[in-house]
């Protein structure tokens, strides 16, 4: 399999496993796991995948820049950015001090109003670095606005956080009174 294909590949693993698994007939557990062998069979029948091989899928993850999936026992999940209707379990964990988030300046304003919620997706996605949060708002609108949250107050709010990945947390909200801009990386803008 080419570069291209491992990118095609997880594009479509993603949207099976955080979006449509059901279009895919897949049943993901509580925690986002499905077996691996039902996933390769669902993907030869429903889209072709006619060669797929676990070892793809294990290639396709180490290829993977940012790490979306994992296979532990023969079953494989999505560690973030589901939108299916029934909710991932997520095992709370203890996140740094501060995380990140890049927003549009239109965002921003509801933001600090509502605090951040997770909107089409079941959990807010937050950074671990500015320069994540910054390419991750770069997405929305050419001058993001990073936004600083306060892990230790939104956890005597009541926040619970969720590690997805070496770089990506989870919430389920944050409210705004533990949120700040990061003016110095504004600024430089």
């Amino acid at each position: 399999m080419n570069e291209d294909n491992f990118e095609k590949l997880s594009k479509e693993v993603s949207y099976a496993l955080r979006h449509a698994p059901r279009e895919y007939k897949l049943e993901l557990d509580k925690e986002g796991w499905v077996p691996v062998k039902q996933l390769i069979s669902s993907l030869k029948e429903v889209r072709h995948w006619d060669s797929l091989t676990e070892s793809d899928l294990r290639e396709m993850i180490s290829k993977s820049q940012k790490k979306r999936h994992e296979i532990v026992n023969n079953k494989i999940r999505a560690l973030y950015g589901h939108s299916t209707p029934t909710k991932i379990t997520k095992e709370e964990a203890c996140p740094p001090k501060y995380l990140y988030h890049g927003t549009s300046p239109e965002s921003y304003k509801e933001i600090m109003v509502k605090g951040l919620l997770p909107m089409n997706r079941q959990y807010v996605h937050l950074s671990e670095d500015i320069n994540t949060a910054n390419l991750v708002g770069s997405r929305k609108t050419d001058t993001p606005i990073i936004l600083s949250i306060d892990t230790y107050a939104a956890r005597e709010e009541g926040v619970k956080f969720y590690h997805g990945n070496d770089q990506v947390w989870l919430a389920d909200s944050v409210p705004s009174k533990c949120i700040s801009v990061v003016d110095e990386f504004n600024q430089e803008k």
